[in-house]
């Protein structure tokens, strides 16, 4: 049985066809995802994605990443601790970081696979431009829920579905490395389904926040590991 690659459900319908790939919806979370049959192979990613990803995208990952660091270091006094997860900042910005007295390990699966970033927990995660690539973001998400400390924020960019009649229309769809395309309704899904706050989901930036441990909601229908 088909299900869900974010949430597990089976509540799943046939969304869009073109004449490379079929596209799934999800009833329950929103997720619009490619059939797992026409997902490229792991070496075509690895070949097109093994030095991090298209220039464009490296040259905006600080703008992401800085700003975010010094919005949550305003909240709070102690030097933060976070995760850049699944691409890699250029050593001139992370010098900037470090300065801070901040912290910055990081994670990308092909340049950098450091199994020890994923092995203690943060105040924050920030993952830019790469929630499209997960073939099975059910297994990221709860990545992120173990890593962030309670209270720890989760900050994502990625191009939201604002309009899902004009699907066919829409050139993100076009990248055959792209197999997940979430809208806010997704977040809104998790948020609500895994004790998560939902502060932001707009302008292709989802920002979220792991509530306390006696805050936190676990739906009995996902079992780690399905």
């Amino acid at each position: 049985m088909r299900r869900c690659p974010l949430c597990l459900r089976p509540d799943i319908r046939l969304f869009h066809q073109d004449k490379k790939r079929s596209f799934h919806a999800c009833g329950q979370c929103c997720l619009v995802f490619v059939d797992g049959a026409n997902h490229l192979p792991p070496q075509a990613i690895r070949s097109r994605y093994g030095r991090g990803g298209s220039l464009e995208n490296q040259r905006n990952l600080p703008q992401f990443v800085l700003p975010l660091l010094n919005e949550l270091a305003t909240d709070q006094a102690s030097p933060l601790n976070g995760l850049n997860y699944g691409r890699l900042l250029d050593e001139q910005t992370l010098k900037l970081i470090t300065a801070a007295g901040h912290n910055l390990s990081q994670y990308d699966p092909f340049v950098q696979p450091n199994s020890e970033a994923l092995q203690q927990q943060y105040d924050f995660i920030c993952c830019y431009r790469v929630f499209e690539h997960f073939g099975s973001p059910y297994r990221e998400w709860q990545l992120f829920q173990r890593l962030l400390n309670e209270g720890g924020y989760l900050a994502l960019s990625t191009r939201l579905l604002t309009e899902p009649a004009r699907f066919d229309k829409w050139h993100h769809k076009n990248n055959l490395a792209h197999v997940s395309f979430p809208s806010r309704e997704t977040f809104e899904y998790l948020a609500a389904n895994s004790g998560f706050r939902l502060i932001f989901a707009e302008n292709d930036l989802i920002l979220m926040q792991k509530a306390s441990g006696s805050a936190i909601k676990r739906d009995p229908n996902l079992t780690p590991g399905e």
